[in-house]
């Protein structure tokens, strides 16, 4: 996942911003007053500390567990808590997490050497790592072929692993750069090709790619999640916008604005609420009316840096991480765009419930 830090105001942590007007809502979508927002606000802020900068979640809300791609390693917290329950260590530029308990394994991305660490679900212990493609990032498990898919931005590929056996399968080309996937459960995993703003659609049991399909008027786009029940895709985009794509044809049914900086979505079965996590401390909170009817809900402000989040679809709470930040470094031939630094020990999770 691309990492984007934004130089831009600072939203007050906790106050909730509600778009007002129906200059937002979207294809006649219900209006921002009749959603009420979305009702979201602060619940817990923990502080999690510890060095390094951070990309993915992943939730096994089930045991309470919230998984948090870091550095060098994958963090485990108690959502319940705060605390750390364990960690997985052993990598060199940690990205994403696949949780597979059918086989009481996880898998994490690693983008530098391009490999994936198998680890065991419910102990944590490295079980195995096993060669990708280079820049290995997005990760995702498709329980429609039992396989694990990772989305190799570099390269244009994405490596198929069995997840029963940790076999590598196939290395697919994509024909572009890819970033957030989604899988529908039927036999089919999506792709953002950031490079292309166009998406793949891959069939999962023959490892090819099916569909290519434009995303316009998305641009760059990050971010993917998935109403796998009408098969809709949701849809970060660069330009400040999040769009709704039908997964059978690849049209884009509609948009509505978001922050700048988006790096990852999430969609709510049980609420039909669509998410967009933006680096410029916002998450825009959409409502899926009907299957070609969406509408903006109103934006939670989180951090400056927050572009990361999860889901919890049977409570509904909101996750996501962020850190304090000091001056960039000057410039250089070699990083002519050098990152804030990030100040130590100020790492903390952010949690959200309506």
């Amino acid at each position: 996942m691309r990492k984007v830090w934004l130089g831009i105001l600072v939203l007050s942590l906790g106050s909730l911003l509600i778009a007002t007007g129906s200059a937002f809502a979207q294809m006649g979508g219900s209006s921002v007053a009749q959603m009420g927002g979305a009702g979201y606000h602060p619940a817990n802020k923990y502080k999690l500390g510890g060095e390094g900068g951070w990309d993915y979640l992943a939730g096994d809300f089930a045991n309470h567990r919230l998984f948090i791609s870091r550095g060098t390693r994958v963090m485990v917290v108690d959502t319940n808590t705060g605390s750390l329950v364990g960690e997985i260590p052993g990598l060199h530029r940690s990205h994403g997490i696949a949780l597979v308990p059918e086989f009481n394994k996880g898998f994490a991305s690693d983008g530098n050497p391009g490999t994936v660490v198998i680890f065991d679900y419910k102990t944590l212990k490295v079980l195995d790592t096993i060669k990708t493609d280079k820049d290995c990032d997005g990760i995702i498990y498709d329980p429609g072929s039992k396989r694990v898919f990772t989305m190799n931005g570099d390269a244009n590929t994405s490596t198929v692993i069995d997840a029963a056996t940790g076999k590598v399968l196939s290395n697919i080309p994509l024909g572009g750069g890819p970033e957030f996937e989604a899988a529908d459960g039927k036999g089919h995993v999506f792709a953002n090709l950031e490079d292309k703003s166009s998406m793949v659609k891959i069939n999962s049991q023959t490892m090819k790619v099916e569909e290519t399909w434009p995303l316009a008027p998305c641009q760059s786009p990050s971010g993917l999640a998935i109403d796998a029940g009408n098969e809709l895709l949701v849809v970060g985009c660069h330009n400040k916008l999040m769009a709704f794509v039908d997964g059978n044809s690849g049209k884009v049914i509609g948009t509505v604005p978001i922050g700048q900086g988006v790096d990852a979505n999430r969609f709510d079965p049980g609420t039909k609420l669509a998410f967009a996590s933006c680096g410029d401390g916002t998450i825009t909170v959409a409502h899926e009316d009907s299957t070609d009817k969406f509408s903006l809900v109103g934006m939670i402000s989180t951090q400056r840096g927050a572009r990361t989040m999860e889901v919890n679809p049977t409570t509904h709470d909101v996750y996501t991480v962020t850190a304090e930040f000091g001056p960039a470094p000057a410039a250089t031939a070699e990083n002519p765009r050098p990152r804030p630094t990030i100040l130590p020990d100020t790492f903390t999770l952010l949690m959200f419930s309506r």
